[in-house]
């Protein structure tokens, strides 16, 4: 049966071949029509056949398959296409990139025929095909053709984008702003990119339509301006020259008024334009093929018309025919060669070819073979590769047609053979010497003079590194161009960004270097040099960009640079004070003017100090760099000055402010990475720096402790290994501030093996992973700790970490929340690293990772990729990406309460499925306190989502956290369905916002007033934050109509967390407000403020800076109790925690308490990670569901956490309680259960732990066992039986021995019934009171029974 299948498979798949070749066979026996377009299954069946027909020069392959699973399609034609071999280059066409602009797919349908067709009859033809791979492929998009309308000329029917909906052509990663596209939703776009750089094309062509013109790179710029900004390649001359080779080949394009009727006024200067001048496209192909694929690529835009009618094809190939050849042979231009080895003549595949003066560098092949386009004229050429001696030919003769041939060897660095190469700063001369390089014969081919090889056996020159070449003071506008300068010539090695600006708004670069710079790499140490702090200490600026050169030009050919750059992630930091630069003086010995920022403070006494409260505000440039810090796992540092020559170490300064040795736990490391940097330079370890300037000043070793040597409040080096992982000193350079320039090639010889040197230090100690033993990934802030070395390091994102020690043997402590300590010893040698991993044990978990106490609940793949969402969103740059990726456009301005209830409403329109809006209840003046939820079923009760409530104006004087509560409501909702991590993060979160809880305040407050009370209170006059009360008998009057309905909605008692915005600081405090009230599961609330406080820029730093109010100083992680802050009875924090069972944090926005509007766009982007980082973190804790035995769901059972807190199991025994990192002991109460008790360990990165609490009946009566109780009850009751019968029967006898009186009685009844009357008339409380009186009773004994 199987076989039969197969057979049935077979035929079913040659009958499909032959429905698609045979109609296309026989149109190969007619000429081509040009009147029609062809569909995918055309298209396929028509390129088959020309394959088929034309096998010695067509190959048919596929490079990938689109979104809807059509192929990529691409004909290469060649001589001999089905092999590969060595001295032709590779050129590309790609068309119908935008599906629905189809000229070009058509267009190179025709060039494929006319190619195979004409091979063998024009000259032409045949010399282009056999020198040169080509490959052509006529539709990038298949899928969204098949969705395009001919006739439609401006794409009004879709089709440009894939069957994903992405613009092919802004999806490629770009220069300026990276990727941010999903790789599953741009097949194409990943395919293309294997192909690239699989086949290192030299040149392409992408062929697009919507007007006529051929466009070059870049087309975009840093800028990003949407029009106008012309930005330049290093080779803009030769692209603009093959942009013209098309056009000017073109009839229509040429002119350059292409005359479209949608644009008719756009003209193009010779039909050529810089992409991004003519308009700014970001993530485009032509950048990419360009910078990261070794090959020049320009766009052609074909027609006017996307979709023309297919009676203009004719036409349209007509006038594209002449300019698609031309374009084609000019792949043939410029240099070509080899790059061999000396050693036994191998090709040295990926060997850079550099230009001098072109900072664009392009390698070698497969065979060793390159083709660096250039326009006629003479170049210097060098060759580079990894692990040898570079090569340069100078004079190189570059003619027009055909290109010049200049073939390569290169001899190992340190191989004992015979060298075929010479240092690239020397120049070919008629000297006997080693040939720089070998020549072939050709057109315009270059004779180098004969070298005379060494003899057997002697050793090649020892390799020089490549030395800086030019030293000048650079200002700012130099500096920055020498950064874009090198990144853009190293694009491999290099990446710069800025961390923020100075106060006159330059921009702090930072320069990295590394052989995969834009990631940090598990395992490799991050490292930074940091100079020009002062900024009239320049010399540290010019070193720091000597070093910048040095290591880029030294890289692949220098042994130890290629060693630390592949191993080590180094930023360099020029300058930090680059205002201060721009004020100082060349040739300021020990003067001041520019050491200080613009804003006139030393920025060296600006940082958080562990001794000195430091009362200066806060400076931009500090906090930019204190940010930087905290971002990155920086290992070890330097901060260059001037003024002196030593290492300066911490301790910078002690609690008596006095200058003596101040020693930190890492002194003996310290004073190792000092020593590494003095010893190498060979002026600083005398230990006399500065005889003419300071004669009594000696520094053994060239290495001093900071306080022992004056005592420096606020700096960086301190703060640095204090509140980060970094180890840092501080180093000065030389004995004058601002040298002449003609000094600096000085300082460089001085410093240059210092600077490297110490970078190696970076690899000394101990280095590792902390894992977990269960799944093995990393575990984040675990702590590493050394015995008898009181200072803790911690392990980076990925679980990696280091730590520098010096040489010894070390008992080392990794701990880490909820997994057991571990302890190994480790012995570290001299200039070594030791690699030290730790794997660590959950605690209270089984051999498969199991709690063993409690049920776990059963996850469903949905479950753990919610899981897996969190954990990336608390990890490494999780939510700065989702930031980053979800920028909407805002225009902020403030809103009253009439534009603030359209809003709302407006909401609820437009997104009516994911919003419900409610009136909480009204003001004063009978304006009405507005909730939002914002969830996937937002008028259903969903008691297993967390519920978290986002509240803002309860001063109306404070509407900032208003304004960011609306465009936060906003940013959530237009984000839905767009962003993955937005739509789970609402769908598995019930949202309520309530933006404005004191509308008549707002009403009343004035804008740009930052201290004004107007507004504050409610229209009655109240602070509304000191009128919750719980108890009536706390409150004197009624409560206020606000507070009333902002109780109420607490007292639902279904909330996991509040967040409640105000102003006039910035800050987040926690409960209470309370003046004396001791605080429950303090741990927890102020871990939740710190959640907030660290994913803010500035509040985590803990400088409140708020001198407006008075409210100066550091507050520690930007995080206090609130009592501390404003102790106040009465607040709606207390509330909350007292009476809703919910955690409220109050989040300070900025120190102005009504801020100008324009400021708001910026409080946004401070905050919006921040309020992000609140609905990732209502998801960690603890959950579960309380149920019996049978299953059924116990509702109102209570939930103790650590003994204390109280939270409740609401419908369906749903409970969360939200807990700080670490273990936590839970015990769960119901009324005719038995107590039970579990113990849970809360991550800080991972989703709430899902556990099942289950109650059996509670079998005991007052603490004892039930059957005791019933058998001693029933005994009881036995007892009790016997005893009234035997009284029964006493009381009988007696009344017979009785009855002769009671005779006697009746017979006087009328006698005694006003007695009997009488005597009734008492109360019955006073006759209970006397039934079992004992007359004879003491008068003692009957006061302490009245007592009683």
């Amino acid at each position: 049966t199987s076989i039969h299948v197969q057979q049935v498979f077979r035929n079913a798949n040659k009958l499909n071949m032959l429905l698609l070749v045979h109609p296309f066979s026989q149109q190969m026996e007619t000429a081509e029509t040009y009147d029609k377009y062809y569909n995918y299954v055309e298209l396929t069946g028509l390129l088959r056949a020309l394959a088929q027909k034309y096998p010695h020069i067509a190959n048919l392959s596929s490079v990938g398959q689109s979104a809807e699973g059509r192929e990529l399609w691409v004909m290469r034609i060649t001589e001999d296409p089905n092999g590969d071999s060595p001295g032709k280059p590779k050129f590309k066409y790609v068309g119908n990139m935008h599906g629905d602009e189809t000229v070009s797919r058509q267009v190179l349908v025709y060039l494929v025929e006319h190619l195979l067709g004409k091979y063998g009859e024009e000259p032409r033809i045949g010399q282009l095909i056999n020198t040169t791979d080509i490959y052509i492929m006529p539709s990038m998009n298949p899928d969204g053709f098949e969705r395009s309308v001919e006739g439609d000329c401006i794409g009004e029917n879709g089709g440009r984008n894939n069957a994903k909906n992405m613009d092919l052509n802004r999806s490629f990663p770009d220069q300026f702003d990276g990727t941010f596209v999903s790789p599953g939703d741009v097949p194409e776009v990943m395919a293309v990119i294997r192909w690239i750089q699989e086949k290192k094309f030299v040149l392409s062509g992408n062929l697009h339509g919507g007007t006529v013109v051929a466009s070059y790179p870049f087309d975009d710029s840093a800028l990003h301006k949407q029009q106008g900004q012309y930005s330049q390649s290093a080779d803009d001359n030769l692209f603009r020259f093959l942009a013209l080779v098309y056009s000017q080949n073109h009839p229509v394009m040429k002119t350059g008024e292409p005359n479209c009727p949608d644009s008719p006024e756009e003209t193009f200067s010779d039909g050529i334009t810089n992409g991004a001048q003519w308009y700014d496209v970001s993530g485009g192909m032509q950048d990419y093929n360009y910078l990261y694929g070794n090959c020049l690529e320009i766009t052609m835009e074909l027609s006017c018309c996307k979709y023309p009618l297919a009676a203009e094809l004719r036409k349209e190939w007509d006038m594209n025919r002449e300019s698609l050849i031309a374009y084609m042979e000019k792949i043939h231009i410029g240099v070509r060669g080899y790059v061999k080895e000396a050693v036994n003549g191998s090709a040295l595949t990926s060997a850079s070819i550099v230009v001098a003066g072109i900072l664009h560098n392009l390698t070698t092949g497969m065979y060793g073979d390159y083709y660096r386009l250039l326009l006629p004229g003479t170049y210097n050429i060098t060759a580079v590769a990894p692990g040898y001696i570079s090569a340069t030919v100078h004079s190189v003769q570059v003619m027009e047609g055909k290109a010049t041939e200049l073939n390569f060897t290169l001899a190992p660095v340190a191989s004992e053979v015979e060298s075929s190469s010479t240092p690239s700063s020397m120049p070919p001369t008629s000297h006997p010497n080693n040939s720089t390089a070998t020549t072939k014969p050709s057109d315009h081919t270059i004779t180098l003079p004969d070298g005379t090889k060494n003899s057997p056996g002697v050793l090649p020159p020892e390799h020089q590194p490549i030395q800086p070449q030019e030293f000048r003071h650079h200002n700012y506008a130099d500096m920055e161009l020498f950064l874009r300068k090198y990144n853009s010539e190293f694009p491999s090695i290099t990446h710069l960004y800025s961390v923020g600006h100075s106060v006159e708004a330059r921009e702090l670069w930072v320069m990295i270097i590394s052989d995969n710079p834009t990631v940090h790499e598990h395992g490799e140490p991050e490292f930074k040099y940091v100079a020009n702090m002062h900024g009239n200490e320049v010399v540290g600026r010019e070193l720091l960009l000597n070093l910048i050169e040095y290591l880029c030009r030294n890289y692949g050919t220098d042994l130890e640079v290629t060693k630390l750059v592949n191993n080590t992630r180094i930023h360099i930091m020029p300058s930090m004070n680059p205002d201060g630069y721009e004020a100082a003086i060349e040739g300021d010995v020990k003067g001041y003017k520019g050491r200080n920022n613009s804003n006139n403070f030393d920025l060296n006494r600006n940082f958080p100090d562990q001794f000195t409260t430091i009362t200066d505000p806060r400076q931009p440039e500090t906090i930019a760099v204190m940010n930087w810090l905290k971002s990155i796992p920086f290992v070890l540092s330097a901060n260059l000055h001037g003024g002196s020559l030593v290492v300066n170490y911490p301790y910078d300064d002690d609690k008596e402010g006095t200058t003596q040795y101040s020693q930190s736990p890492d002194d003996k490391v310290f004073q190792q990475v000092s020593r590494a940097y003095s010893q190498e330079n060979p002026l600083m370890h005398n230990g006399h720096p500065c005889e003419e300037l300071y004669r009594d000043e000696y520094f053994e070793d060239g290495i001093t402790n900071g306080a022992n040597w004056y005592n420096v409040p606020g700096g960086m080096q301190d703060w640095n290994y204090l509140n980060t992982n970094c180890f840092e000193v501080t180093i000065e350079l030389g004995c004058i501030k601002y040298p002449m320039a003609n000094d600096l090639p000085k300082y460089w010889e001085q410093n240059r093996k210092a600077l490297l040197h110490f970078i190696h230090q970076v690899h000394t100690g101990i280095k590792g992973t902390v894992s977990d033993m269960n799944d093995g990934t990393g575990i984040p802030n675990a702590t590493i700790s050394v015995a008898d070395i009181d200072h803790n390091i911690t392990s980076a994102h990925t679980g990696d970490y280091w730590r520098i020690l010096v040489p010894g043997t070390y008992s080392i402590t990794v701990s880490a929340h909820g997994y057991t300590p571990l302890r190994t010893y480790a012995t570290v040698s001299q200039d070594s690293v030791e690699l030290v991993d730790f794997r660590l044990t959950r605690l209270h978990s089984d051999s498969k990772g199991q709690a063993q106490n409690g049920l776990q609940p059963t996850q469903n793949p949905s479950e753990k990729e919610f899981q897996s969402l969190i954990k990336e969103l608390s990890l490494g740059q999780g939510l700065e990406k989702l930031v980053r990726i979800t920028a909407t456009d805002s225009s902020f301005r403030y809103q009253r309460y009439k534009e603030l209830s359209g809003f709302m409403r407006g909401l609820t329109l437009n997104f009516p499925k994911i919003t419900s809006l409610r009136g909480l209840g009204r003001s004063v003046e009978f304006r009405t306190l507005w909730a939002l939820e914002i969830s996937n079923k937002p008028r259903e009760a969903e008691p297993s989502e967390p519920k978290i409530r986002f509240v803002a104006g309860i001063h109306g004087n404070a509407p900032v956290g208003t304004e960011l509560l609306l465009e936060f409501a906003a940013f959530l909702c237009i984000n839905y369905g767009k962003n993955p991590a937005i739509t789970r993060l609402i769908n598995e979160t019930r949202i309520v916002i309530v933006p404005s809880i004191n509308p008549d305040g707002r009403e009343q407050a004035v804008e740009k007033q930052c201290n004004s009370t107007q507004g504050l209170t409610n229209a009655h006059g109240k602070d509304l934050d000191t009128d919750f009360f719980g108890n009536a008998s706390q409150r004197v009057v009624e409560a206020q109509p606000e507070t009333r309905a902002m109780m109420d909605m607490i007292l639902d008692k279904g909330y996991t967390l509040s967040v409640a915005l105000d102003g006039g600081a910035l800050v987040a405090t926690y409960p209470y407000d309370k003046p004396v009230q001791s605080v429950e599961n303090e741990g927890t609330l102020k871990y939740l403020a710190s959640v907030y406080a660290n994913n803010h820029p500035k509040m985590h730093l803990g400088d409140t800076g708020c001198s407006n109010n008075g409210q100066m100083g550091n507050i520690p992680d930007g995080v206090m109790r609130a009592a501390e802050r404003q102790s106040h009875m009465g607040s709606m924090k207390d509330f909350s925690m007292d009476f809703g069972h919910c955690p409220e944090i109050t989040v300070y926005t900025g120190c102005c308490l009504f801020p100008p509007a324009e400021q708001l766009a910026k409080l946004w982007a401070e905050n919006k990670k921040a309020l992000l980082s609140m609905l990732v973190e209502v998801h960690k804790g603890v959950r579960g569901v309380v149920r019996d035995k049978s299953g059924k769901p116990i509702v109102g059972a209570i939930i103790v956490l650590n003994g204390g807190v109280r939270v409740f199991s609401a419908e369906g025994g749903y409970f969360h309680a939200l807990l700080a990192p670490g273990n936590h002991n839970i015990e769960a109460v119901a009324d005719g259960y038995q107590q039970q008790r579990q113990e849970v360990v809360v991550s800080s990165f991972e989703a709430a732990s899902s556990i099942i609490i289950e109650f059996d009946m509670d079998n005991s009566i007052f603490g004892l066992p039930r059957e005791f109780v019933v058998a001693s009850a029933a005994a009881s009751m036995t007892a009790l039986v016997v005893t009234a019968c035997i009284i029964w029967c006493v009381c009988a006898a007696k009344s017979n021995r009785q009855k002769d009186g009671f005779h006697r009685l009746r017979q006087h009844r009328d006698d005694y019934d006003d007695e009997i009357r009488l005597t009734s008339m008492g109360s019955k409380k006073s006759l209970l009171a006397h039934e079992f009186q004992d007359e004879s009773e003491s008068d003692e004994e009957t006061l302490y029974a009245n007592k009683i």
